[in-house]
């Protein structure tokens, strides 16, 4: 029965598993900031039930938002677990895709323990921010699985370095990037959005003046533009590849509309629909920054995996 399954886990289907993990990953991050920006976070004050000991969810609307963020949970436990199933049964099984699947299955059961101590801790404003950062580790890793699953990597596979001086240069793109993430979550920590509604206790925050912290997370958001706009220029002069150009170019495009809605949300008192925005674009930039960094090479797609081009009639029509 397992050879049968390992012959129906070819490439191309476990690619499909790699980027269900990918999608659910964008989800649980954009779900949860909707949990703590609707005043939901202690809407479900028991884990792993969710009110009095029942698994279900109370009448109150913040009760059954924070209760489908846990369904969400549990819904990409099953994807995780499934991704790294199939890459054991995969066809041609693959040392990195194991490894990193296997990455992102300890990671998701960290994420949930350290979401039931968030909980036990009313919402303590470090564990939160730990929080966030987890759930961006794990946007980077599932985005990475996502890509393996495209392309040959191991013994023999192709590996050409586009260009060695803007590998160095992405590579050391994740410093100030990791800079600002820790300022961004800095700033929400000290913020109003804690996460739980009104009539509860209210949440203590960061220990930081809000005007403070932002004016910190402005300072690293200018050094990062700064630093991929330049980037961007020195592509450009250089002749380097098409993959670079689009790359840092897609950098930069979400680098000024994610500051753009930075500064509006701060000049506006912090609208929760637009932090939740900010939200989404973090995730994107972190999603751009990886993408970034595994364009550096030049890979072999999978057999199957390459996208078929559109006949010449059906592109013109």
């Amino acid at each position: 029965m397992l050879a049968s399954l390992r012959r129906r886990v070819t490439g191309p289907v476990f690619r499909w598993f790699a980027l269900a993990s990918f999608i659910s990953m964008i989800v649980i991050v954009l779900t949860g900031a909707a949990v703590r920006l609707s005043g939901s976070g202690l809407g479900c004050p028991d884990w792993p039930t969710c009110f009095q000991h029942r698994i279900t969810s109370s009448s109150s609307i913040h009760s059954k938002i924070e209760f489908g963020n846990r369904l969400v949970t549990i819904s990409l436990i099953v994807i995780i677990g499934a991704t790294f199933l199939a890459a054991w049964l995969r066809e041609k099984r693959r040392r990195d895709l194991i490894i990193l699947s296997g990455a992102l299955v300890l990671g998701v059961v960290a994420d949930a323990i350290l979401g039931a101590l968030v909980v036990y801790s009313e919402l303590n404003a470090y564990l939160v921010s730990l929080h966030m950062l987890l759930s961006l580790t794990m946007v980077v890793l599932a985005a990475l699985l996502y890509h393996h699953s495209k392309y040959l990597y191991g013994e023999g596979a192709r590996n050409d370095v586009r260009d060695p001086y803007f590998r160095a240069v992405a590579r050391a793109l994740w410093i100030p990037f990791s800079v600002l993430v820790l300022t961004g979550t800095a700033t929400t920590g000290s913020g109003p959005h804690a996460g739980n509604s009104q009539g509860q206790l209210v949440a203590r925050r960061l220990p930081f003046a809000l005007s403070s912290a932002a004016w910190v997370h402005s300072l690293a958001a200018v050094l990062f533009i700064g630093l991929v706009v330049g980037l961007l220029l020195a592509i450009w002069r250089s002749g380097a590849p098409t993959a670079l150009k689009l790359g840092v170019r897609r950098l930069v495009y979400i680098s000024l509309i994610q500051a753009t809605i930075g500064a509006t949300q701060y000049l506006t008192h912090l609208p929760a629909w637009l932090v939740e925005l900010h939200v989404a674009g973090a995730i994107s930039l972190t999603i751009g920054l990886t993408q970034f960094n595994v364009r550096q090479s030049a890979r072999d797609r999978v057999p199957g995996t390459k996208r078929t081009p559109l006949p010449a009639a059906a592109s013109a029509a």
